[in-house]
């Protein structure tokens, strides 16, 4: 009688981490045995992330170095996942989105003949340099994939204009969803001190919520997004911004520079996974170049306001529950103006259905490889 199928699940940062989470119970509940390997290209954020939904890795190469680059992360990790996959030998490697560490995963298991699940396949902006390195870690990773599992039908009919095979794509919708439906809590309650004075304080105004910290946003770009949150806090008196700063100082110096002193910006540190995204249930509107808050956002009913000028996820733009607004000074102003203007447009954003899914996309993936991992 042949024992349990191992399936190996592999990221290295918060947002595959929460993620994979839902992922990582779902198997665990399952036939299969689940094993778990982090590289750590992000030490700190992904522990928080660990710690919340009580995952302990199995491997845990710690790669975290300051300075590290790209070629570092790549290096590093294709050694010691080749070796964790050597002597662990699964039956398939589940990796999710667009890391380097979702590549190099990849890489590693297609070097030692290890089938590849992909979680979150399929999404394109169809500029290799935008976002960066994302866009070809995704494309890379889809190359040496064997079962892709594509969020929405958009992602699944990009995967099939690159030639993938229609019965190896399952349109799951986004685990992101799961892991969001299990956080956001209604009666939730900040432990952070002074994040609870700020919602005091400002108890009756309108928060936008700010993150920034895409690599092509860096300089100029951030800072007319900067300068135009400035004017429109100038504008109108009944607003306020909320930003975690990123930890990266290219990130830190500029925010400091354009929105420094500013007694309705409040500049906090990065925060766990829990209480954001119940921070994100309370905010008027979001301004972010983040990739996963334009999935989240709209399941709470949130509009989202990008500032890139591509996005791998135009289901969302489709939907009208996300704008991409780019970020030139003149256009960020345009666009929160309205927003904080016209109830209409407003409400149309908050009312528009999430294309991302019902919270279900971990049981779908289970199931997905359940009936095909004999055939690969």
């Amino acid at each position: 009688m042949q024992g349990k199928r191992t399936v190996m699940v592999v990221f290295g940062t918060r947002p595959e981490a929460i993620k994979m989470a839902p992922v990582v119970r779902m198997l665990r509940e399952s036939d299969f045995k689940c094993k778990v390997a982090v590289t750590a290209q992000h030490r700190e954020m992904l522990d928080q992330v660990l710690e919340l939904f009580g995952i302990k890795p199995d491997y845990d190469l710690n790669m975290m170095k300051a300075g590290q680059t790209l070629t570092d992360i790549t290096v590093r990790a294709l050694t010691g996942l080749c070796e964790v996959f050597r002597q662990e030998k699964p039956d398939i490697v589940l990796v999710h989105g667009d890391t380097t560490t979702t590549f190099v995963a990849s890489l590693a298991a297609f070097y030692e003949h290890i089938p590849i699940g992909h979680v979150e396949a399929g999404l394109r902006t169809g500029n290799k340099y935008s976002p960066f390195p994302e866009e070809m870690n995704r494309k890379l990773t889809g190359s040496l994939a064997d079962l892709h599992f594509a969020p929405t039908n958009t992602a699944k009919s990009n995967l099939l204009k690159e030639g993938v095979s229609e019965d190896r794509i399952f349109v799951t919708g986004n685990t992101v969803i799961d892991a969001l439906l299990s956080t956001v809590n209604t009666g939730y309650v900040f432990k952070e001190k002074e994040l609870n004075r700020i919602l005091k304080k400002e108890q009756g105004n309108k928060m936008i919520l700010v993150t920034t910290h895409r690599r092509e946003n860096l300089g100029d770009p951030m800072r007319q997004i900067y300068q135009g949150l400035s004017t429109i806090l100038k504008k109108f008196p009944d607003t306020y911004v909320l930003f975690p700063v990123h930890k990266n100082p290219s990130v830190r110096k500029v925010v400091q520079e354009v929105l420094g002193g500013n007694e309705r910006v409040y500049l906090i540190e990065p925060m766990d996974y829990e209480p954001f995204v119940n921070l994100m249930a309370k905010s008027h509107l979001i301004l972010t170049d983040s990739g996963g808050i334009q999935e989240e956002a709209p399941s709470l009913g949130i509009p989202v306001l990008v500032v890139r000028d591509t996005t791998e996820r135009p289901e969302a733009v489709e939907a009208g529950t996300v704008s991409l607004v780019g970020t030139t000074y003149e256009r960020i102003i345009d666009e929160l103006t309205k927003l904080l203007t016209n109830k209409e447009a407003y409400k149309r954003m908050t009312q528009a259905i999430n294309p991302y899914g019902d919270g279900k996309a971990s049981e779908r993936i289970i199931n997905a490889i359940s009936n095909a991992l004999y055939t690969i």
